[in-house]
């Protein structure tokens, strides 16, 4: 692959703001007239037609995100394989390692094979990348052996010093000694690899969702394993009859407490139930009982810890996110991605593709979008409908690009993939087509129709709850936007309410 792309960074941050950042409504011209009048959710909803401004900034960012990705790497669908040049890549003769960091004055690979010491520099290749190759030994063996412990040592622009876990680390172990956890060099032999055997279910007309954690799937008062819940959990599920299964905390968060969604280390599956080897058993075991999985995505945000996490990969506050307020949720006390810097891009969509390549995964439900949509992330809002809430200066217009970007590239990859977007604001279009002007998700999450339930079974006898009432909010949505309805999930059962059980 490419390892330099061909437009300076502050280029790329320039014309798109030309793009998303126009107050004036984007007005095609000649031959583009037709095709822009043509937008099918214009047809949907007319009155789309009164906010068409920003909606063509989003359009037009989408499209001129596809135009330079095509240019400069050879389309969305490479350009989404950042797993291939960053971390560990196997080249003749040994491994090279990769990592993106912008404003380190120098980097060290430090680990259990050198002591912790600076003593494996990594080299400049520009653009922010640095990268040290490591010879394979005489015996054909890999330099480091597999599962050893490993994290980056750099000295920043303003002279200070800062461990990190790699960015791209397939693995992360907790070092009980100090509780942060280090990277792992996972590469296991041939033989250990999971193969996958079962095909994927095709997908089905009526979604049936489990929603579950595997760490608590277990009668025992311990953390369940991979091979636990897929031994023992899935065959329950398929008896009761779910066709798709939704796993929370996949990917690597230090506090468990946080239920995934303060993640640490977006490539690495959660260390506490298994390995990414047993994760593979557990997803292809599903699809051998005709379940799809569904992965809980956190791009809304990442974990606030700088020693285990993304957070000042390179000693800034804006490596990989935002820097200074905008960087923060104030909510959450998280941090905020910059979703349209080039290599934060790359990373994030090269996550999506990794999870459904690697793993196999069926689908997403994205956590969080009412947080993305909005600059204000949707703190202290009650959305009643009318288009000034979704639309204006709260409007997080590059937000709104990555996702039609996100979906876009998962409906490529995986043309069965299903998408589901949490979002409790009804942002108009989230459920329609990228190519129709929509963000390209498949389903909404009706998140009022838990909170109706909760609070009728709280507060209400029996004899007042009002069929009316129930009747409006189990059809609640908007024309051809398609919700998943439900009574329960981990909102209601275990974070700040009551269980229906």
């Amino acid at each position: 692959p490419q390892l330099q792309p061909t437009t300076p960074h502050r280029v790329v941050f320039f014309q798109l703001r030309r793009v998303s950042r126009s107050n004036a409504a984007f007005v095609p011209q000649n031959k583009d007239f037709a095709m822009a009048m043509a937008l099918k959710i214009f047809e949907i909803d007319r009155t789309l037609e009164g906010v068409q401004g920003q909606i063509w900034d989003r359009v037009n960012g989408y499209k001129w995100w596809l135009g330079e990705l095509e240019k400069n790497e050879g389309g969305l669908e490479r350009f989404a394989e950042g797993y291939k040049i960053f971390g560990w890549q196997r080249e003749r003769g040994g491994y090279i390692y990769r990592e993106w960091l912008p404003n380190a004055k120098q980097v060290f690979l430090i680990g259990e094979f050198n002591g912790w010491q600076n003593t494996t520099p990594l080299s400049s290749e520009g653009f922010g990348r640095w990268s040290v190759f490591l010879p394979d030994k005489a015996d054909g063996s890999s330099f480091l052996p597999h599962r050893t412990q490993i994290k980056v040592r750099l000295e920043a622009a303003d002279g200070s010093w800062h461990d990190r876990v790699p960015a791209w680390t397939k693995v992360a172990w907790q070092d009980h000694t100090t509780n942060l956890f280090n990277g792992v060099f996972w590469e296991p032999p041939p033989q250990d690899h999971y193969h996958f055997v079962h095909p994927r279910p095709e997908r089905p007309d009526n979604l049936k969702i489990y929603e579950a954690h595997v760490g608590m799937g277990s009668v025992e008062p311990k953390v369940a394993t991979y091979t636990e819940f897929a031994d023992t959990v899935l065959p329950r599920i398929r008896r009761m009859g779910y066709n798709a299964v939704q796993l929370m905390a996949v990917a690597e968060h230090a506090h468990y407490g946080c239920f995934g969604y303060h993640v640490t280390s977006f490539y690495a599956p959660s260390s506490r139930q298994g390995t990414p080897e047993e994760l593979k058993y557990l997803v292809d075991t599903a699809h051998g009982l005709g379940i799809q999985v569904l992965m809980d995505l956190v791009h809304a945000h990442a974990s606030s810890n700088t020693l285990d996490g993304l957070a000042q990969m390179d000693g800034t506050d804006h490596c990989y996110t935002h820097g200074g307020p905008k960087g923060h949720h104030s909510e959450w006390d998280s941090k905020i991605f910059h979703y349209t810097k080039y290599e934060v891009l790359r990373f994030l969509l090269s996550n999506v593709k990794w999870w459904l390549e690697e793993y196999q995964f069926d689908g997403f439900r994205f956590d969080g979008v009412t947080s993305m949509l909005y600059h204000s992330h949707g703190i202290g809002k009650g959305y009643t409908g009318g288009y000034h809430e979704y639309f204006g200066p709260d409007a997080d217009i590059e937000s709104h690009i990555y996702l039609m970007l996100a979906n876009d590239l998962i409906h490529r990859t995986l043309p069965s993939a299903i998408t589901v977007g949490e979002d409790v604001s009804g942002m108009p279009t989230l459920c329609l087509p990228v190519a129709w002007g929509g963000f390209g998700f498949d389903y909404r999450l009706a998140m009022a129709i838990p909170d109706m339930f909760i609070k009728y079974l709280k507060e209400s006898t029996d004899d007042a709850w009002g069929m009316g009432h129930i009747t409006h909010t189990l059809t609640n949505r908007r024309y051809m936007e398609k919700v998943v309805a439900y009574c329960e999930s981990h909102d209601q059962a275990i974070v700040g309410d009551k269980t229906l059980a």
